[in-house]
């Protein structure tokens, strides 16, 4: 043994690289968890302010649409124009809830950490296959 080192220091010197290789993998995945939770927060605040503003101004329109549609038929079938106003409001209400029901339950998030993670998995596997043969 030329080096020096005994068996016990190599094994010792084997688990520190391979513990900081751990940690350095770690670390990656992590940072790449916190990249994507930001970018995330930030396309979710520019889409809430977005829709708040579309909100805003799709019930203004509406409710001028509505107004106008009672008007017109003020001398004939009022009550029939505020209700057909009434059910047409409503049922798009309840379609546009469906629909963001349906878009809520979609998972996205940290999608490219837990795919990493996943692969990290599958190579460690197929290592630990490699060497048993």
């Amino acid at each position: 043994m030329v080096s020096g080192e005994g068996p016990a220091q190599r094994l010792f010197g084997a688990g520190r690289r391979l513990l900081s290789s751990l940690v350095a993998t770690g670390e990656t995945r992590l940072r790449l968890a916190v990249l994507e939770l930001e970018e995330e927060r930030a396309r979710l605040a520019t889409l809430l302010l977005l829709l708040g503003l579309s909100l805003v101004l799709l019930l203004l329109g509406l409710g001028m649409l509505a107004l106008l549609v009672v008007v017109l038929f003020w001398d004939t079938h009022r009550l029939a124009a505020i209700l057909l106003c009434a059910a047409v409001l409503l049922a798009g209400g309840g379609l546009t809830a469906l629909m963001a029901l349906r878009l809520a339950r979609r998972h996205t998030l940290l999608k490219e950490t837990l795919a990493q993670l996943a692969l990290d998995r599958h190579l460690m596997e197929e290592h630990r296959d490699a060497s048993r043969r």
